[in-house]
């Protein structure tokens, strides 16, 4: 691990821990920020040509007119690794501001093994919302929805998927009096995106 991951995973860590706000949500992803398993998008395009995606290959592939997709295998939790550190990252918001500060917002279409894996990790207090959508508008609008009802005047949202986290960064010109941090997770590195900027800490 280089040396400037290091110090990004530690300002994270500390910045969870120092940094309190009473009106501040967080929002991680599942699949492929918090957790790796061996779930695939099955998918079929125009000429009947039949191949698999991971979600980290998911995040950036472009949909081609024809595709059809097969997302079954997110019904279940196959094969689940935590992804240590951004777990660390969980485990200390919820250990100092409390699990009614933090959602897992997913693109699948049950939460039953999201919250499975919460329970394994002895964090079943956790709100889990399952979108049944990969569109990233649908995340980005679950949250405007969200700070909207509960007054919230920060947001930090981890995915990593960038198409998510450039849709819930352009919230910021709808939620004007909001502070909106989207982390892009790269697992190697964050780029942290603060009112369209991008900042590598």
């Amino acid at each position: 691990m280089s040396s400037s991951t290091k110090l990004l995973r530690k300002y994270i860590r500390e910045d969870v821990i120092t940094k309190h706000s009473s009106k501040k949500l967080w929002v991680f992803d599942f699949d492929d920020t918090l957790v790796k398993t061996d779930a695939k998008v099955h998918v079929i395009d125009a000429k009947g040509t039949a191949f698999d995606l991971t979600p980290g290959e998911f995040a950036v592939y472009e949909k081609i007119d024809g595709d059809v997709f097969d997302y079954t295998d997110f019904q279940k939790l196959i094969n689940p690794r935590a992804i240590k550190w951004v777990n660390k990252i969980l485990h200390n918001v919820h250990t100092h501001h409390g699990p009614g500060k933090i959602v897992i917002l997913s693109a699948r279409s049950s939460p039953t093994p999201i919250e499975q894996f919460l329970r394994d990790s002895e964090l079943d207090d956790i709100e889990v919302i399952a979108l049944d959508s990969a569109n990233p508008l649908v995340k980005a609008n679950w949250i405007e929805t969200r700070v909207e009802r509960d007054g919230y005047d920060t947001v930090e949202y981890f995915d990593d998927s960038h198409k998510n986290v450039a849709a819930v960064n352009a919230l910021r010109h709808r939620l004007l009096n909001v502070r909106i941090v989207a982390r892009h997770i790269i697992h190697n590195r964050i780029a942290s995106f603060f009112s369209g900027s991008v900042a590598i800490v």
